[in-house]
């Protein structure tokens, strides 16, 4: 690596001995410094990675009322294809992460990121939902690698000043991919099936992986371990002794709950009276993810700012008036309280897992793995329980579950770090 790439000074020849002594008694930190070469390499590998991982992950979500016209399914069952993935991610979470223990975590970024796109390219072949589900299910087990062991990497390979940008770079990925799946999945399936839409997203997230393995710089930084069932153990059971990291997890999956429940009942919603929206006009609508990719690049100069507290106080605030704004019967009003939702979301979700890196000393990839399954587990819920209550009551029902999540989250996040 050139000097230049590390901030790291060329010893002059000649130098004195005693100067010698110090620079082999503390060794020149040469982890990744913001405005270097390997940094920026860095920051688009993981921001490729991230959006091809939430772009498969989420490949569906807007497609749900096609699926339910193409494949003769009801709501519930077309929302299997989103739960299927996310569920089998959480469960694959942490073994994921013990593997990366060993093998190291830019090999398995690797293998999880490649194997989960060409599994995409098989999706949209599926001639049933009993085959899509077990792909979709598929598809989450192979993604778990990258998102299970990204904050890890992230923390060991750059340096501490540069660890909350380069987070944040990371999740602002995982909006656009969100987003561009949704989007982009709306328009093409209007214009020629669902089918053809998912193969877009498949061909896309390949193009990501490559650009990823190109550009990924090597492990410096990580020390390889065995794989212990016993020791995973005692790690796992360590951080959720950890006050902090509990907290921070309970932020992770409530924060999650309420995204899930509005956006799983969004489609329905707005493709029934009175906005009876087409297919491709309600995957436009998830263009407001672009304001997630904007909170999640600037929480960390929030953070630093305002603090950790204040950080999240903001997320909780934007959130809360954002879903109150979406009970307003406008389509302008749902779409100002949609951008508010989203981007208190993605500086929350930003701020939370980036604490939960800098908190775990030991065992960072099980910590970030032990968020990101609340996280999911929030999805799941908020979702499940979102749906159910939008099909009782409508969506003032939906908005009184997330604010109930919102609620439950306020203690949490009102605890000094």
């Amino acid at each position: 690596m050139d000097p230049a790439d590390t901030g790291a000074a060329v010893p002059r020849t000649g130098a004195a001995p005693a100067a010698a002594t110090a620079a082999t008694a503390a060794p020149a930190d040469d982890r990744l410094r913001a405005g270097t070469r390997a940094y920026r390499r860095a920051n688009l590998a993981l921001f490729a990675a991230g959006l091809a991982t939430f772009a498969l992950l989420y490949s569906t979500q807007a497609l749900l009322p096609a699926l339910s016209a193409g494949l003769s399914l009801s709501p519930a069952q077309a929302s299997l294809t989103v739960s299927a993935s996310t569920g089998a991610l959480a469960v694959a979470l942490l073994p994921a992460s013990a593997l990366s223990e060993k093998y190291g975590r830019t090999r398995v970024m690797t293998v999880s990121v490649f194997t989960a796109s060409l599994l995409a390219l098989a999706v949209p072949f599926a001639p049933d939902l009993a085959v899509l589900v077990a792909l979709r299910t598929l598809q989450g087990l192979a993604l778990a690698g990258l998102p299970a062991t990204a904050m890890a990497y992230l923390a060991e390979e750059v340096h501490p000043s540069a660890v909350p940008s380069a987070i944040g770079l990371y999740v602002a990925g995982n909006s656009i991919g969100g987003m561009s799946s949704r989007v982009a999945g709306g328009a093409l399936a209007q214009a020629y099936g669902w089918r053809t839409a998912l193969l877009a997203v498949g061909v896309t997230a390949l193009a990501c992986a490559v650009v990823f393995r190109l550009l990924a710089p090597p492990a410096r930084h990580f020390t390889p371990g065995s794989i212990s069932p016993a020791a995973l153990g005692r790690t796992v059971a360590g951080h959720l002794r950890d006050g902090r990291l509990r907290r921070l997890y309970a932020v992770g999956l409530l924060f999650m709950a309420v995204f899930g429940a509005v956006y799983t009942v969004l489609g329905y919603r707005l493709t029934a009276a009175p906005y009876a929206l087409s297919q491709s006009a309600v995957g436009a609508v998830f263009l407001v993810y672009l304001v997630g990719t904007g909170t999640s690049a600037a929480s960390g100069a929030l953070s630093s700012r305002v603090g950790r507290r204040g950080a999240f106080a903001v997320a909780l605030a934007l959130c809360g008036g954002g879903v109150a704004v979406t009970l307003a019967r406008p389509l302008g009003a749902v779409l100002v309280g949609l951008v508010l939702i989203t981007g208190g979301f993605f500086i929350g979700h930003a701020v939370a897992s980036g604490a939960v890196s800098r908190t775990a000393v030991r065992g960072r990839a099980q910590a970030s793995a032990l968020y990101l399954t609340a996280y999911y587990v929030g999805n799941s819920l908020g979702g499940t329980v979102g749906a159910a209550a939008y099909h009782l009551a409508g969506w003032g029902s939906t908005a009184l579950v997330a604010l109930l999540a919102l609620l439950l989250a306020v203690p949490a996040v009102g605890r000094r770090p």
